[in-house]
């Protein structure tokens, strides 16, 4: 169980650079380990994906080690497994992602409505026309980038959990906010993206944050928790393309917890990464 939350953490994983940004996004990265509450995002309406920049195209080596980790609400409140993770501090572990071009068509194309928060900054065609196209640089890549969220789903699982304990990862054809994660012993781990939000205060660093309510439903039991994850990206520009970030996840409690009131909305465990993308 132990295992299986440190995999539910760094499947919602978080990039961001060092520098100074501006932003409600880039304020609250600057902020941790001091949350106390939710991030300004808003709800997901119907089947529509988050959209990356461009040059995250392709199939990338992800080395991500976890730096730091707090919970805020200790000794009082502590989800389980958080003290027997401080001995991944420091240890380096390794997984590909991939980021894949979709054809516009078969894409739901509108992030956010025009009430957004963040007015110019939000990915889509509404404030970049033509920005994710590609069709300037380079025709073939003609489209939308997305994430494979079940290619990633996968092999993040194994890495963490080893080969055996992941047996697949679906995405909900209709609906690219809902994964479902297939266990040994027929048990499941089911995340919905309930809201999301992006900034993007430079071309070649894009920040998001993705909220997903997670259902664990084992034998007997059930788990329930509310996993953010805030992601900001940065393109080193070097020769082999490469992409250098950290990594922070917040868990909140969900209602059905007998502690919910207690956090009043609060995190309950942060944990940073350092991560570093290579072109495969």
């Amino acid at each position: 169980m132990r295992r299986f939350w440190s995999f539910c953490l760094v499947l919602a994983w978080l990039l961001w650079g060092g520098e100074a940004l501006a932003g409600p996004l880039a304020d609250r990265l600057a902020q941790f380990p001091n949350w106390d509450g939710k991030p300004p995002v808003q709800a997901v309406v119907g089947a529509f994906d988050l959209i990356y920049p461009d040059w995250m195209v392709g199939t990338w080596k992800v080395t991500s080690t976890l730096v730091d980790l707090a919970a805020p609400l200790a000794p009082n409140i502590v989800t389980p497994g958080f003290e027997s993770n401080r001995r991944y501090l420091n240890q380096p572990i390794t997984f590909q992602v991939r980021f894949q071009v979709v054809n516009p068509s078969n894409l739901a194309l509108s992030i956010f409505n025009p009430k957004s928060p963040f007015p110019g900054r939000n990915l889509g065609t509404r404030q970049f026309p033509g920005r994710n196209l590609r069709t300037r640089q380079n025709p073939k890549f003609a489209g939308l980038v997305v994430a494979d969220r079940a290619f990633n789903g996968l092999n993040i699982g194994k890495a963490v959990l080893g080969d055996r304990s992941i047996l697949s990862v679906k995405v909900d054809p209709d609906n690219p906010n809902r994964q479902i994660t297939y266990l040994p012993g027929e048990r499941k781990l089911v995340s919905v993206v309930t809201s999301r939000g992006t900034e993007m205060p430079s071309p070649d660093l894009f920040i998001s944050t993705e909220v997903c309510q997670q259902v664990f439903r084992g034998t007997k039991d059930i788990y329930l928790n509310e996993v953010e994850t805030t992601t900001a990206y940065r393109n080193q520009k070097t020769p082999g393309a490469l992409i250098e970030a950290d990594q922070i996840t917040a868990v909140y409690l969900s209602p059905q917890d007998p502690n919910y009131f207690a956090a009043a909305e609060k995190p309950v465990v942060l944990y940073r990464y350092r991560l570093e993308l290579s072109p495969i």
